[in-house]
Parts: C-alpha cells; structure tokens; sequence
C-alpha cells in the first residue's frame, strides 16, 4: 500500500465523515455512574449486570482515563460548551440553593450540529436551567426538540415530571423505557446525519425496583425499608434496566444506519456514596474532587472507532470537540480537545485533566469543593480550606497515601508545583 493510500485510510478513520457520508452520532449518559459500577471496569467488587454495555466495550473502545464533574450539571455544561465551570459559572449541581444555570449566550454544541445540517434532539434529563425556570430553556441553547425530566431527580421513576418543548406534562410510565421508546421514534423519523443526546436519569436515586422484565435480581421487595437496607441491589437493577433498553434502542436502530454511527457512552460522575460503599475510603465517591467522585466509564463504539483499552486522558469538556469534528462542524476556542484521533489508534493529545466544584452556596450534601488536576501519573488535589495533596494514581488509584505528607523530597515537590502551575494558568 503506497504511503499515500495508507494516509488517506487513517484519516478517514480518524473523521469518518471524510470517508463518505456524515455520521450519525449517539450519545448516552448514565446519571451517577462511576466506575466500580461498571462491568467493563477492574474496580468495584460488585458492579452491575450490563451485557449490552459490555458488548459495546468489546466492540469499540474503552477509556481508562476519563474524568468528569463530581455532580451532574457542570458536567452537561462542559459537554454542551467545551467550557470548564470557572468559565461558565456552573461549578456544581443546580439547586434552589445554587440556581446559577447555563447562559443561552452560549454557543452550544447544538448550535454547531444545526449550522452543519444535523438533525438534533435532546431526550432525557436536563439539569442546567437556573432556580428562575425558565422551560425554554433547551431551545435558548438551540436544542429544537427537547423532552425530558428537567432538574437534578425525578421523585418517582413511574409517575414523573418532564418538559416538552416548553411545557411541563406529568409521564406515567417507567422513566427508563419512556426515554427509550423516545429516542427509538426520534432515531426511527430522522434522515441521517443525526445527533441524539440521551441523558437516562437512572441509576440516580430514588432508588426503587425497575420493572421485573428489565433486570434478573429476582422478586425483590419494593418497599422503602427494604431498599433502605440493600441499595446496591436496587441501583444495580435500575441499571441493568437502563442495559436492557440500551440493547432495545440498539437493535431497533437499522443495520444501514447502524454502520454510520458513532456510539458514546459515558457517566456524569461518580456512584453514590451509599453504593461505592467503603471502597474509595474516606475520599468518598460522588460529589467529591477525588477519584472516586470524577473518574467516569467513557466507551465509544462504532464507525472508525478501533476496538481495544486508551489510556489518553479524557475530560468530558473534550466531548464538545469530538463530537462537533466527528460531524464536521467549525472549532471553537474553548478547552476542550478533539478525542477522534484516539479512536483510531492515535495518541491522545491531553497531557493533564482538570477539575473543579464550586458553588456559591454549597447545597448540604455536595461532598468536597476545590480543584484537582492530574497529569499521566500524578494527581493533585485541593479540597477549600485543606492543604493540598499530591497522590500517585498508578500505584495508589484509590488515593490513600498523600504524598505531601510523607516526604520532603525535591522531585514531589516539583510534581507539585508543576501541577499547580497548570491549575493557576488555567483559571488566569
């Protein structure tokens, strides 16, 4: 194969609209699912029973290194603009205590897919309109169909809240398989290229008993005390829900359209603290600047995505560019860095993640505020009003051991001060 030839496959492997036509692109978020819950993942001892998932790892390609916010809106922020929180104002979950939403002076990653001919939706939970609602808000940000939960949790999983393009209407029916009878007709009605955001809800909490024909834990007790006592077996099943009607969607996605589209699945943050249970230590898991919190499953699958493990730092910021190139959609200035190149083989051009969570006024229960950012070893973190800590994520992923505190040695402290370094030029 001439030199010539062989650049022209990798490139249209690398951005497969350059090798015919444009491709669709799905992109699926789990709502609280960190890593020990992942079946793809060596970490936890008991994560969930997901073979629609795990096919989907054996298929494409799995990210070790992916990062994301430690709650959910600061993460759909960073994915919708390619901006880090300090940019944008969202630094952690919405509530009525911290109502700064998304600014629709934004540019959108929709607003991109638009400008380019996509078709676009977004179906699921939304998660990023301020405390004064605005249920508008999807279209200001250039989302032409929306439908979905609109704010951090639904209170029943059967009988819930959602907005459709601009009005609110109460849903009776298991959230799960609404979103993915949605997303199968939205898919089923569109000519290609399409861009469908689905954002499930599950596993977050309220933790309950999915459906019996959804999950294989058996005749489980629904009531509260029960769940009470065994969460992890009822956010296993809500996930193992969320897997079924994964395989659902999948299939009932053509085989012609199937084979132009690119599949991303990833999570929002971290597994609940009562779920991760003692196996992140005292960092805790959700809600904190720790491993534990932000480090997310990212698989991608599809066309031009190589199969095999990356161990390319990730930030779900670099969503916003990979999906927009993958499109062929114009770059923006912001932080985030296209992946695509990852997909095939290629190395990954981030050489540190970074993370943050803040909040004007820190809802009880938000876990750990301040900052962290990691190179390919080393991770440095700064919890507000501690002293920073320096952890080696190879031989300590669960961040035990702070290296600060046990050694004066010149070269940790040139870690530190180069890790640092970065932070403060980020945020300047």
């Amino acid at each position: 194969m001439s030199v010539l030839r062989t650049l022209i496959v990798v490139v249209s492997m690398i951005i497969p609209n350059l090798a015919g036509a444009s491709p669709n692109i799905l992109l699926i978020i789990a709502d609280d699912m960190g890593l020990d819950a992942t079946p793809c993942y060596a970490v936890g001892k008991n994560p969930a029973r997901m073979t629609n998932l795990q096919h989907l790892c054996a298929e494409g390609m799995v990210f070790e290194n992916a990062y994301a916010a430690p709650t959910c809106s600061p993460t759909r922020a960073m994915i919708m603009t390619g901006k880090y929180g300090f940019e944008t104002g969202v630094g952690g979950a919405i509530t009525p205590e911290n109502g700064r939403g998304l600014s629709s002076d934004e540019t959108s990653l929709f607003d991109l897919m638009s400008e380019i001919g996509y078709e676009s939706a977004v179906i699921g939970k939304w998660h990023l309109a301020g405390n004064n609602i605005d249920l508008n808000h999807p279209a200001s940000l250039g989302v032409s169909d929306f439908f979905g939960p609109f704010s951090g949790a639904a209170r029943d999983y059967h009988q819930w809240e959602a907005v459709e393009n601009g009005k609110e209407i109460l849903v009776s029916g298991y959230a799960t398989t609404v979103l993915t009878d949605r997303a199968i007709r939205w898919i089923d009605g569109q000519s290609s290229p399409w861009f469908l955001w689905l954002a499930y809800n599950a596993p977050h909490a309220p933790f309950h008993l999915p459906p019996a024909d959804l999950h294989s834990y058996g005749d489980l007790p629904a009531d509260r005390r029960s769940i009470r006592r065994n969460p992890i077996t009822y956010y296993n099943a809500a996930l193992e829900a969320l897997d079924t009607e994964l395989g659902r969607l999948l299939g009932s996605i053509p085989g012609d359209v199937m084979d132009n589209t690119i599949v991303i699945f990833v999570g929002d943050n971290g597994t609940p603290n009562q779920i991760a249970g003692e196996l992140y230590g005292p960092r805790g898991a959700k809600g904190g600047i720790y491993e534990g919190g932000t480090h997310v499953p990212l698989i991608v699958s599809g066309v031009g995505v190589q199969s095999g493990r990356s161990q390319a730092l990730v930030g779900v910021v670099d969503l916003f560019a990979t999906i927009s190139s993958l499109a062929g959609a114009r770059k923006m200035h912001t932080h985030s860095i296209d992946q695509s190149p990852v997909f095939a083989g290629l190395e990954g051009a981030r050489a540190y993640v970074y993370i943050e969570h803040f909040s004007e006024e820190a809802p009880r229960g938000s876990g750990s505020l301040g900052w962290a950012v990691r190179d390919d070893r080393y991770k440095l973190v700064k919890v507000d009003g501690e002293a920073e800590m320096l952890f080696d994520i190879w031989s300590d992923p669960f961040e035990q051991k702070d290296l600060l505190s046990s050694t004066d040695g010149i070269e940790i402290k040139s870690r530190q001060s180069k890790l640092k370094s970065i932070a403060e030029g980020l945020r300047q």
